[in-house]
């Protein structure tokens, strides 16, 4: 099981992107120009990993949060206790 949109190039729409797209494919001496989203996964990993572990973190979280509405739909959610106890 691949995920697909690991190899897509990644298209450059904000100056924030052509700044980490450009540092990505100095930082892996790429030939080819275009820096796909697993090139990005990786140097973010090596160099910034606080961010990529906040991210799936999050991730697993909401992911584990939408499994237990799925299987128990009409449990009370933290939100729905906090209102109802003011």
């Amino acid at each position: 099981m691949e995920n697909k949109d690991l190899i897509q190039p990644i298209a450059v729409e904000t100056p924030l992107k052509q700044m980490v797209v450009d540092y990505i494919g100095d930082r892996l001496e790429a030939e080819d120009p275009d820096v796909t989203v697993q090139m990005a996964v990786d140097v973010f990993a090596t160099e910034f990993p606080e961010f990529l572990l906040a991210v799936a973190e999050e991730n697993f979280l909401r992911g584990y949060e939408q499994a237990m509405d799925d299987i128990f739909p009409d449990r009370p959610t933290p939100q729905a206790e906090s209102t109802t106890k003011e």
